[in-house]
């Protein structure tokens, strides 16, 4: 009977102390932006997330996976012929290969609040043409949103078009390799 209640009450407060929210992304109510930059200036637009969840405990972020849907990478900043050149460019092998991989995925690894309750520091592995390597940012968590900015180095993941670390004598043709990655989530 002792080990009974042993075993009970390690099984309870096990549970208790591990156990987690997920909560589901609202797809529709999020995005993703994107600023990429070159020597002559930027473009931005926007991708839309397939789905996506976080993990919560007593209402902090712990945790967090996400699936962006890189066949819906928009550009914002160009419209009609230019527009459509640019989208179909970022979606070829030179960039992104969105027939080939038309997902990526963002895991967040290991969150750790900033002492406020909405800040958190985020180490997470950012999956993108089946390359897969760390990344770090701080998130902001207000009621059912949150908000990150991300840098991604893009030659990280095999995207080296008009990358000047790859490409002598580009002049002004240079595409930065660092681009920008904004998050805003929201749920129920």
């Amino acid at each position: 009977m002792r080990n009974t209640i042993i075993i009970l009450l390690a099984t309870f407060f096990s549970t208790a102390i591990f156990a987690q929210d997920k909560v589901m992304v609202d797809t529709d109510n999020s995005n993703l932006t994107w600023k990429a930059y070159k020597v002559t200036g930027s473009h931005n637009g926007e991708i839309k997330l397939k789905d996506g969840y976080l993990l919560m405990e007593n209402n902090q972020l712990t945790g967090g996976s996400f699936t962006i849907d890189m066949t819906t990478i928009d550009v914002q900043d160009l419209e009609g012929e230019y527009k459509q050149k640019l989208e179909n460019h970022l979606h070829s092998d030179d960039f992104f290969s969105v027939e080939k991989f038309n997902t990526a995925t963002l895991e967040l690894t290991n969150v750790i609040p900033r002492g406020n309750g909405k800040e958190y520091k985020v180490e997470g592995n950012l999956t993108i043409k089946g390359n897969t390597k760390p990344v770090k940012f701080i998130a902001t968590m207000d009621g059912n949103k949150a908000m990150a900015d991300i840098e991604v180095d893009r030659s990280e993941y095999d995207v080296r078009y008009g990358s000047g670390s790859f490409f002598d004598n580009l002049g002004d043709k240079t595409i930065y390799d660092i681009f920008e990655m904004g998050v805003n989530l929201s749920w129920n």
